[in-house]
């Protein structure tokens, strides 16, 4: 679930859409939903999507990767809004909602989805072992957790760089490293759990984002967010890839199986 208290605002929404694709609040856009779910077959699942920000995945879920259902949450009640809107418009409504929930227990019965999916969300969740384990519970056995987040290296004290990096992006960032992760779904009951790291991803393509942001998308982004928010999300991009490139921010795929009876 993303952060509550309104973080993702109209400015934010904009500026991040434009650098990382329509409907998207999170990197790689449909080519990175894909990467996730590689290999996985998802064609006629339920599936709940923790953390939908504005719901262009969910839509991508339903109707490019064959989902017969997806229910997508988030604490943020204006991004729910403007994906509701999204899926009318695409004429998915029937396949795709959304629901606003508050941080804690999910509002659904036990064993009601076959895959839980998120991305790049959890990151917002300082308590990672109750949601694997709510995650758990919602999934019906032999139900897939499919998910990417922004994970860190370690669980120790975050760097100067870190910390710079964290403050310019002034949103609830509680990150956590593979290992706790690793932990958190296995307690939760999870088996076959995997994590791939996607470091070197990123940091190649936040490379070439910041480029086109301080370059070719610097005058729309202007226009869309205005000068103090465009020079923000420059600065931002600017500490975010220090960090990329020392390894500390890790983006991490992550996958866990509940188990048959």
């Amino acid at each position: 679930m993303e952060a509550a208290g309104g973080e993702y605002g109209e400015a934010m929404v904009a500026a991040l859409e434009l650098i990382w694709g329509e409907g998207f609040l999170s990197p790689g856009g449909p080519e990175e939903v894909a990467a996730i779910l590689a290999g996985r077959d998802i064609r006629g699942a339920r599936v709940l999507d923790i953390g939908c920000g504005i719901g262009g995945i969910d839509l991508l879920l339903a109707e490019r990767f064959g989902a017969a259902k997806v229910v997508g949450i988030d604490v943020e009640g204006e991004n729910i809004e403007r994906a509701r809107r999204r899926a009318a418009q695409k004429g998915l409504a029937g396949r795709v909602s959304y629901r606003r929930v508050e941080p804690g227990p999910l509002p659904f019965p036990a064993a009601s989805f076959d895959v839980v999916f998120s991305k790049d969300a959890i990151i917002h969740v300082p308590d990672k072992e109750s949601l694997f384990a709510e995650a758990f519970r919602l999934l019906e056995p032999g139900g897939r957790l499919m998910a990417s987040d922004w994970l860190r290296r370690d669980d120790g004290p975050p760097s100067p760089e870190m910390e710079r990096y964290i403050a310019a992006e002034g949103l609830s960032f509680a990150m956590a490293s593979a290992e706790r992760y690793r932990r958190a779904l296995e307690a939760a009951g999870f088996r076959q759990v995997e994590t791939r790291d996607r470091n070197a991803w990123y940091a190649a393509r936040a490379r070439e984002e910041l480029a086109a942001l301080s370059g070719p998308l610097r005058g729309r982004l202007f226009e869309l967010v205005g000068e103090a928010e465009a020079e923000r999300q420059i600065l931002v991009w600017r500490r975010m890839l220090v960090v990329l490139e020392t390894g500390e921010l890790r983006p991490t795929h992550l996958y866990g199986e509940k188990p048959a009876p």
